[in-house]
């Protein structure tokens, strides 16, 4: 292991012992906010100093062993615990360089998923639906908590744009790379010809602030409007202005919700989407600028490329940014995304360790 690696470990040992110290003490509950961060860092590091532990302990057995081959009778035993204490080393050492990769600081965060339907009419819409169930199932999967925000409904089903919010543990790390264009290939329930239409989605991951004030919003800056909520009516039809549209007005960025039953309600939730896209548009400004530095495949956060194929008649999924070929289509919409999610974050693993090797060379 190079000592530049075993300086940084050493360091998060220490600083671990130094968190442990904080938490203890009666005054670290008195400030939440610092509080979460002091866990939430505590968390991070225990795993990779455990890890460290583990490396510092297979090199210890190794000198044992080395020590033990100068006796004949030893011999034999000393050589397999040799063999096993390098082999451990380098499954270990592999393990850390992994743990030491760059960590984002949006990974634990809960998300806001936004899909809109683009080209392609009703059947955009109806595939704006099939979007949000596998994902909704995915979410399930997890145990993570659903929560709509808000829905604008086509005519034949589906949306023309929903958003959700997804609240679990690791939410954003697992789906942070499914922003993008999604394309869909199938014959319409609309089309009598029996003809494949091609329709497509974009959807948007965006992390949730902590709270609003993760993002400053300067009530100067935020334009307030109330309207009637459009709905099914019945016996809760609106007869008040309990929807709310806030835009910021410095970038012009809009977030509404009709959805909640009190005007209250409605825009505590629009203050929560209108933060996440201010912090969105920073995350996706910063990815921008690292891809530019560096060619990714992953996670460049363009929104405009299309990143994936559902093609129904063959009934093939295709992920364009890592050539990534599944035929496997049923079981992906209804919520099985673990091998592509886990393919897509093994690519960008990869290339955040060639980053991590070219700084090392």
């Amino acid at each position: 292991m190079k000592q530049r690696i075993r300086d940084k470990l050493e360091n998060l040992a220490d600083r671990l012992q130094e968190l442990d110290r904080l938490l203890a003490t009666s005054e670290a509950a008195a400030d939440m906010d610092n509080y979460r961060k002091l866990t939430r860092e505590h968390a991070e590091i225990t795993p990779v100093v455990g890890l460290y532990r583990d490396f510092c302990r297979a090199v210890d057995d190794e000198a044992s062993a080395r020590e033990l081959l100068a006796d004949p009778e030893m011999k034999e035993l000393a050589a397999a615990e040799l063999d096993s204490a390098r082999e451990a080393q380098v499954r270990i050492e592999d393990a850390l360089q992994k743990a030491l990769l760059p960590r984002d600081p949006n990974d634990e965060r809960n998300l806001f998923l936004e899909i809109r339907a683009g080209t392609g009419g009703d059947e955009a819409a109806l595939f704006a639906g099939d979007l949000l169930r596998m994902y909704t199932r995915y979410a399930e999967r997890q145990r993570w908590q659903v929560e709509t925000i808000s829905a604008s409904d086509s005519e034949l089903g589906g949306f023309k744009e929903v958003i959700v919010r997804i609240a679990g543990n690791g939410a954003y790390s697992r789906l942070k790379f499914e922003s993008g264009g999604h394309r869909v290939q199938r014959v319409p329930a609309t089309e009598t010809q029996g003809r494949i239409h091609t329709s497509a989605c974009t959807v948007a991951v965006m992390p949730e602030a902590d709270e609003v004030g993760d993002v400053e919003l300067n009530p100067a800056d935020l334009r307030i409007d109330t309207f009637r909520a459009s709905g099914a009516g019945g016996q809760h039809i609106n007869k008040t202005d309990s929807a709310v549209r806030i835009t910021h007005l410095p970038t012009g960025i809009v977030a509404e919700c009709q959805d909640g039953r009190s005007q209250h309600q409605n825009k505590a939730s629009a203050l929560r989407v209108l933060a996440a896209r201010i912090k969105d548009i920073q995350v996706r400004e910063q990815q921008a600028r690292e891809a530019a530095t560096r060619k990714s495949l992953v996670g460049s956060g363009d929104r405009s490329e299309r990143i994936r194929t559902y093609n129904f008649p063959q009934g093939r999924l295709t992920d364009h940014r890592i050539n990534l070929t599944l035929y496997k289509l049923d079981a992906v919409m209804q919520g099985d995304l673990d091998e592509v999610l886990a393919a897509l974050t093994a690519e960008h693993q990869a290339e955040l360790l060639a980053a991590l090797a070219e700084e090392g060379s």
